[in-house]
């Protein structure tokens, strides 16, 4: 892969919790600046999941470029360290003819594979541990996982989705093989990047944001969150499907809660894991911190 070395190239990354309103501020924004945008919500690589994922529409897009949007399948075990491999090779090629490009997504992993690189001193996954983890899970449930987790790196525990199950078993998997925490092992050399990465965090007052997240949830329920979960309920176990929304009516499809409880679920799942993002992100002291409406503010920011 050929680099790029003009350091006027700037990537513009953009992160916050969720509803928050990234989605139309990097489209803002790359008016503003002729860039392309790079999603780095993991979710929303894949094509049969949209509702539930806040993909942006057509219609919001409004003309702009989007990378990584419905660019795999759910059958695809795409992971991280693709993920930065192949945005970093989109940027190079974008950066051959703009000077700006925009990332923006939710997801703190694959938002800091690209700024600062994954970590290269990890283990190879273990298959007889694995086994052992798997089927705790399936005997005990993930809470058996969350509490494995808590006593051998209590850190990464406050930082990780407790219910990804995948990957708190790869966590507790570095660990056991290792002998030391997942969070010593993460903070390894960071990457030089052939470009300037401009960091915006967007935040908001707490009880504004709970109000946009319930709004959210509301409008993806009538635009057809449910009938697009059933749609993919033969694929209930692949990683893309263990996030929120999916989770909670497959629990409703299995007769375990009413449908208001499915709901509230949803809601309250959905609160918990923006201030899990908003942990994960504001530890990065590269962040600017903007309030959405501070378009012009931004722009100010990243030009000088």
């Amino acid at each position: 892969m050929t680099s790029i070395t003009n350091h006027k190239k700037k990537l513009i990354v953009i992160v916050g919790p969720t509803a928050v309103g990234k989605t139309s501020l990097s489209i803002e924004l790359a008016k503003h600046f002729k860039a392309e945008i790079i999603s780095a919500d993991s979710r929303q690589f894949f094509k049969e999941i949209s509702i539930g994922t806040a993909k942006p529409t057509i219609q919001e897009m409004d003309g702009v470029i989007h990378h990584f949007i419905d660019s795999h399948s759910i059958n695809d075990d795409y992971n991280v360290s693709e993920f930065e491999r192949d945005a970093l090779e989109v940027i190079n090629q974008l950066f051959r003819k703009d000077n700006y490009a925009i990332v923006v997504g939710g997801s703190g992993l694959y938002i800091d594979s690209l700024c600062y690189g994954m970590d290269e001193g990890m283990p190879d996954p273990d298959k007889t541990i694995r086994e052992r983890l798997n089927n705790d899970l399936k005997i005990e449930g993930i809470v058996s996982l969350q509490n494995h987790l808590l006593k051998l790196d209590p850190e990464f525990y406050q930082k990780i989705d407790l219910n990804n199950a995948n990957r708190l078993i790869r966590a507790i998997e570095v660990c056991l093989i290792t002998g030391k925490t997942y969070t010593s092992l993460r903070k390894g050399t960071i990457k030089k990047r052939p470009f300037e990465i401009i960091r915006i965090g967007l935040e908001m007052e707490r009880n504004e944001l709970y109000q946009r997240i319930n709004q959210r949830v509301d409008l993806m329920l009538s635009d057809g969150l449910e009938e697009e979960v059933k749609s993919v309920l033969a694929y209930r176990n692949h990683n893309s499907l263990k996030t929120v929304g999916y989770r909670e009516f497959f629990s409703f499809f299995d007769n375990e809660m009413s449908y208001s409880e499915t709901i509230d679920k949803i809601k309250v799942n959905s609160r918990r894991y923006a201030k899990r993002q908003l942990t994960w992100f504001k530890k990065d002291d590269n962040t600017k911190w903007f309030l959405p409406k501070q378009a012009q503010e931004m722009i100010n920011f990243i030009e000088n």
